[in-house]
């Protein structure tokens, strides 16, 4: 993949996904420096790959690639310290995106 741009790369990667058929795919930041366009390619096989029943770990920073998923394949787990200290629905994402991971925390006695 060597001078793909960085949407190529990410669309790459899943194509390389669908081809070996994991049971289990991690996908770290799958949607870290690319457009729209290959934001809603990718959601659409990281979907596809789901219904064909891969488990798939996604790690992201931003709420952004979970708004082009299936809500209902979404249980979503927030990360502090190395500890998961919330689980929830593709709602916990969109509370934190309007308050603020501090407001969560703090409700939530994570703050600390």
């Amino acid at each position: 993949n060597v001078g793909f741009s960085g949407g190529e790369r990410k669309r790459f990667e899943i194509l390389q996904a669908l081809l070996m058929e994991p049971k289990l795919l991690i996908l770290d930041e799958p949607d870290s420096g690319v457009d729209i366009d290959s934001l809603s390619v990718i959601s659409m096989k990281i979907e596809e790959l789901y219904r064909r029943g891969t488990s798939i770990l996604l790690i992201t920073h931003y709420g952004r690639i979970l708004q082009h998923l299936d809500p209902s394949i979404l249980k979503v787990h927030i990360m502090k310290d190395g500890e998961i200290v919330m689980s929830g629905s593709g709602e916990l994402v969109s509370e934190i995106e309007r308050r603020g991971f501090q407001k969560i925390f703090e409700e939530c006695g994570c703050d600390e």
